[in-house]
């Protein structure tokens, strides 16, 4: 993988200290953001894809955003868990590039800095367990408007341990999408470094050497939909992120996105959510403004 392929900004969203008996058990979790586990003792199981994995302790669990999960815990359990937003800016996600191991032993160092995040940030920890009372956008939008208000030491702090905490894993990531062919993998890079641009099918399908149905009949087989399709989903995506972090006009969000103006993008948006982006924008930062501190 290219280091100029992904610079990844991490946002603190969530850490803490959770006790759970028999407590802890949840099916279907899938979100926006990257999960870690850090176990200090009991027992509980992750699965993942149809794997089962023993929790075990002294141990780092990782999952990445948008993997759907679950858990089960039968017994006693104590354990440090870390929400983290990755932005991505203009680059790839890291977890689009890499097969990051689900496991990891932690050292004595990354226990270390773990907890002193936890105790720097007590305004972090969960009021509720439940993955569907914070696992929402509102919520999603007032943590990363309440780390962008932190002091600035704070904020390069949790920046710094995070980093660290994921570079574990990274040592032993390898290569992703093998089994995906190259040309495909060659315009998911293009679509996910170039969303502030107009992206086009039969631009992708030409710089693939393909026609644009060959093109097509192979991106779905990889991908398991469309290149209109995985196209519009990154650039919304991408919209509601920027709209979630930053107070920015819409006309300029149009424009930063590749959109030939703001009456193309406000249909697209709406038809995407059902919502015109002048509202969510609204609706968005009102939520998070709740939270901000004063």
């Amino acid at each position: 993988m290219s280091r100029e392929q992904t610079q990844p900004n991490f946002i603190l969203l969530n850490i803490g200290h959770a006790i759970h008996n028999a407590d802890w058990n949840w099916q279907k979790v899938s979100s926006p953001f990257i999960r870690v586990h850090f176990v200090e003792s009991g027992t509980a199981r992750l699965i993942r894809e149809d794997k089962t994995y023993d929790l075990k302790k002294n141990h780092l669990y990782l999952t990445p955003a948008y993997t759907t999960h679950g858990y089960k815990c039968e017994g006693h359990l104590s354990l440090y868990y870390l929400h983290i937003y990755e932005e991505q800016g203009h680059h790839s996600s890291l977890f689009d590039l890499l097969d990051v191991p689900v496991e990891m032993k932690a050292d004595a160092l990354t226990i270390q800095l773990i907890k002193r995040l936890a105790r720097v940030h007590p305004e972090r920890k969960l009021p509720h367990f439940d993955p569907w009372s914070y696992d929402n956008l509102p919520t999603l939008a007032r943590n990363i408007a309440r780390q962008h208000a932190a002091p600035l030491g704070y904020e390069m702090e949790a920046q710094g341990i995070i980093r660290q905490i994921i570079s574990r894993f990274l040592v032993h990531a390898t290569d992703k999408n093998l089994h995906i062919d190259k040309r495909i993998l060659q315009s998911l890079h293009y679509i996910r470094t170039h969303l502030h641009k107009p992206i086009s099918v039969d631009m992708l399908a030409e710089n693939s050497f393909l026609t644009k149905d060959h093109f097509i009949r192979l991106f779905k087989k990889d991908m398991g939909c469309t290149p209109g399709k995985y196209i519009n989903a990154q650039k919304l995506e991408k919209a509601q992120r920027i709209m979630m972090s930053r107070d920015i006009a819409i006309k300029d969000l149009a424009y930063s996105l590749g959109f030939e103006n703001d009456a193309y993008f406000n249909r697209f948006f709406k038809k995407q959510t059902g919502e015109n982006p002048g509202n969510y924008k609204k609706r968005v930062r009102l939520l998070a403004a709740d939270n901000i501190p004063q």
